[in-house]
């Protein structure tokens, strides 16, 4: 036996047990769904007993109860509509079932995105989570759809459909019964290769999405460094796997629904031999023979449809698998409920290791006695450790060994909302938003004046240039908009302003602005870090002439 195919059907059964606890939060469109599921079904198989009996009313030649028939197709109709209304409702029912169900398990990978540590993100490419967000839970959201659409209603046939078979001949029924592990044999035998190969088909996907998303973000770099023939083998070599595992998972998909429908045609064929033989013993009459093959007709369906339904819930099954591996990483160690209150800015780092990787030691036994309103420059080599210590102090990461305080409060001990709460920070990469000028500048903080926002863009520089576009501070950034990296980087450091925090991070905060421009940002910043504590990481000399303290890394020690 297979080992690796035992591991796909119980990880596939796992999976599909945490889907039905997401589904259980509507256990009541759940159940009103089967309800009607059973309505529908039962319905539909007592008309063909309606019709053999309007069969059994011709009883010879001239010899026809005309009433009776009319009576029966009167109830065949009557039932027909019923049963379409119903099926109409139960539906609308699966298909709010269904996308309550995703929507669920998107804002649920969107809080857990949020509390996810930065060496989760660090270590998963941006398009594989967006993969997992919006193009998995799509293909989930298809085969729940199906599943609720189609998969109720087959088992239900085929209790019910037994049931009026038994009611009718028994031996008919037991041959029927007999053949039917047959086709149960088929299904299973290529659903749990198909799992396999659906779920390597979304990984691969996720992975391609990761090197689109890269390529067309980074374009100029792709054609300024000619990668563009590497990277086309990239995508080739992504893309031919993509192609394998597809072709693979639909070929042994696509052979459900001929081999199921093989073993029914048997059944079927078996059916009608075996009530040929009956009829002219009394056993069976000919309207019970018409009842008996539309039976077995329908018995047989709901074979084809869930082998199909099977198929597809193995590649929902296989993206949901993809979704939970997401929903269920480690998120952040628990946070504490205290908060900073009053902050002098008073920083202590005390004997502090810290390491991204255990085998290579970044920072050891770091230490550093700030107090109020200095300012502290940070600068060494690249991989020194300068960001990595911006990134403890915000906690971004935790420290390993030793311990990091603000006026005396372990920042373990104090919530990271309220830490980085009381952090102003500007970083080397600029991030704006698709929204008004305004909108960005003063991201988090809604309930500023005109007159501080624009203050803010003026002292670095950038009120003139913001008043010369269409639509002032309410014009919206897009691509139509087009920003330089200098500006850009004048509207986060103006917004670090706005925010007005009692501690700031600089990093790089000047890096792509050119020299008159940061002669004026300079000055803002120096009137910006005036009884603040700040944290300054810097190449030029020009961003730390004014620091109370340069603190020189070199592999994570300080050197001097």
């Amino acid at each position: 036996m297979n080992p690796n195919k035992n591991n796909s059907n119980q990880k596939s059964l796992t999976t599909l047990w945490k889907v039905l606890r997401f589904i259980g939060r509507y256990r009541f469109l759940l159940i009103l769904s089967i309800l009607f599921a059973c309505i529908t079904v039962v319905m539909q198989l007592y008309v063909p007993i309606l019709f053999g009996d309007a069969i059994d009313q011709i009883i010879a030649e001239h010899q026809v109860h005309f009433h009776k028939m009319i009576y029966f197709l009167g109830r065949i109709t009557t039932l027909v509509i019923l049963s379409s209304i119903i099926t109409w409702f139960m539906n609308m029912i699966n298909n709010q079932l269904t996308y309550r169900t995703v929507q669920d398990i998107r804002s649920k990978a969107i809080r857990q995105i949020q509390r996810l540590p930065l060496s989760y993100l660090d270590g998963h490419s941006t398009g594989d989570i967006v993969s997992r967000v919006i193009a998995d839970t799509d293909i989930l959201s298809d085969g729940l759809l199906l599943g609720f659409t189609q998969l109720f209603s087959g088992i239900v046939t085929i209790i019910v459909t037994l049931l009026f078979m038994l009611s009718k001949n028994i031996w008919i029924t037991l041959l029927v019964i007999v053949l039917t592990p047959f086709s149960f044999f088929v299904a299973k035998f290529i659903s749990s290769r198909s799992y396999e190969m659906f779920h390597k088909q979304s990984t691969t996907r996720g992975k391609q999405t990761a090197l689109i998303e890269e390529m067309i973000g980074n374009q100029k770099i792709v054609h300024a460094f000619g990668y563009e023939t590497t990277a086309s083998t990239r995508f080739d070599e992504i893309n031919q796997d993509l192609k394998e595992y597809s072709q693979k998972a639909v070929f042994y998909s696509s052979l459900t629904n001929p081999s199921t429908r093989f073993v029914n045609n048997i059944i079927y064929a078996g059916v009608a031999l075996l009530g040929a033989f009956l009829v002219p013993y009394g056993m069976l009459t000919v309207g019970g023979l018409s009842v008996m093959l539309s039976y077995a007709n329908q018995y047989m369906k709901p074979f084809n449809d869930i082998s199909s339904v099977i198929t597809e819930l193995q590649n929902a099954l296989a993206c949901a698998s993809h979704i939970f591996e997401l929903l269920e990483a480690e998120p952040e160690s628990a946070d504490s409920a205290n908060e900073l209150t009053d902050i002098k800015g008073e920083v202590t780092i005390d004997n502090v290791s810290f390491s991204y990787d255990p085998s290579k030691e970044l920072i050891r036994d770091f230490n550093l006695n700030v107090t109020p309103g200095m300012r502290i420059a940070i600068v060494g080599p690249t991989g020194c450790g300068k960001t990595t210590l911006i990134n403890l102090l915000m906690r971004f990461y935790d420290v390993q060994s030793g311990s990091i305080s603000i006026d005396e409060q372990n920042i373990q001990e104090i919530s990271r909302h309220s830490l980085r709460h009381s952090f102003g920070m500007v970083l080397q990469d600029t991030w704006l938003f698709e929204g008004t000028v305004r909108e960005n500048l003063v991201y988090c903080t809604p309930n500023v004046s005109d007159e501080r926002m624009k203050e803010a863009c003026r002292a670095v520089g950038l009120d003139h240039f913001v008043r010369t576009l269409q639509h002032g501070y309410d014009t919206v950034l897009n691509d139509q908009v087009n920003l330089s990296q200098g500006q850009k980087q004048q509207l986060t450091i103006a917004r670090a302003m706005i925010v007005d925090k009692p501690m700031l991070i600089l990093d790089e905060a000047t890096s792509s602005v050119d020299t008159r421009t940061e002669l004026q940002i300079q000055n803002a910043m120096d009137e910006l870090m005036k009884n603040r504590t700040s944290f300054v990481i810097a190449h030029r000399l020009s961003t730390i002439k004014n620091a109370d303290l340069i603190l020189v890394l070199k592999d994570g020690d300080v050197i001097e």
